[in-house]
């Protein structure tokens, strides 16, 4: 059974949250319900983050199959593919072709990067205003349309047929930018540090630099001490030169990233960013009155959007900012 293999190689959610995938499926399977849904996630809404693009140009196939899969292990009654506007564009005719003889709509993104949020993307789907639900209920009990609903991302349905092949090996992909030498997406062990993935992929800087891990906004600022460990989040690695880069500006670019993105459900992440966004705006940036801010998105936002906000302005102000002044 693909659920027992998937447990076996002890496979982890690729779109940030690292959930066990099977876990996840089990919950989907056992929930009571005569209709269940199998989506995949292709919003990848995150600044910095490019693989599933790159699994999509390269290995659809895999990727169908792995929901294919899906389907069968949850005896799911309807898949759906959620993709990026661009990617909608460029790859929607390959993929209605891949899925001709199953029962899988593509659907185009409307919500932009709060579709990485899964309840948020849930609501999207059924036409209803991009903001996230309350939980619980879960999507494994209570998803699309009330029914119980598999979410994954892409690169998760691509790992599931590569378990099923025998050819899963413990890799992800990872986007690396910046400033590199070899921008780009490799695929590497899963296990490996930072540092490693760094060296390997022919991109450790020679010179003196941070890099934001985990993704281009929410990313947490990390300091080459501090990159002997695995990469968590979305699988990007953003370096920075550390003479050159202009902190107040790399933080302006998060900050107006995320007002543009804020669905404005709740007032701590509404009035949190927007406060940011104008102290940086108008240069005037106070980083005692910014981790204010901060402290209260990180412990009262309603979603982990605001949380992310938090996660990369705190380890910027703290590690960065706070010893150049």
């Amino acid at each position: 059974m693909i659920i027992e293999k998937i447990k076996n190689a002890n496979l982890r959610g690729r779109g940030g949250a690292g959930f066990p995938t099977a876990a996840k499926w089990e919950m989907v399977l056992n929930a009571p319900g005569d209709k269940k849904y199998v989506i995949c996630n292709v919003s990848e809404g995150e600044p910095a983050v490019s693989k599933d693009g790159y699994i999509l140009e390269r290995y659809p196939e895999a990727v169908i199959e792995g929901i294919k899969l899906a389907l069968g292990a949850i005896k799911g009654s309807q898949g759906i593919i959620y993709l990026r506007k661009d990617y909608f564009k460029k790859y929607k005719s390959k993929l209605k072709a891949l899925t001709m003889e199953l029962p899988v709509e593509i659907f185009e993104e409307t919500c932009g990067y709060l579709g990485g949020e899964e309840t948020t993307l849930l609501e999207v789907i059924q036409g209803n205003r991009a903001e996230p639900r309350f939980k619980p209920p879960y999507p494994p009990q209570s998803g699309l349309y009330g029914c119980p609903t598999l979410i994954n991302n892409l690169e998760t349905f691509y790992c599931v047929a590569k378990i099923a092949e025998g050819k899963y090996l413990g890799g992800r992909f990872y986007s690396i930018s910046g400033d590199v030498k070899k921008p780009g997406v490799y695929e590497l062990n899963e296990d490996f540090s930072i540092i490693k993935i760094l060296r390997e992929s022919g991109n450790l800087p020679a010179f003196e630099f941070f890099v934001q891990a985990g993704g281009g906004a929410s990313g947490q600022i990390l300091l080459e001490s501090e990159l002997d460990q695995p990469l968590a989040g979305a699988g990007s690695i953003v370096v920075y030169d550390k003479k050159k880069t202009d902190l107040s500006g790399l933080m302006k670019k998060w900050s107006s990233f995320f007002i543009n993105e804020n669905c404005g459900k709740c007032v701590p992440c509404r009035e949190g960013v927007y406060r940011l966004n104008e102290m940086l705006k108008n240069s005037a940036f106070d980083a005692k009155r910014a981790q204010e801010i901060i402290a209260v998105l990180k412990n009262t936002s309603f979603c982990p959007f605001g949380r992310g906000v938090a996660n990369s302005f705190e380890s910027l102000i703290n590690k960065l900012w706070n010893q150049d002044k």
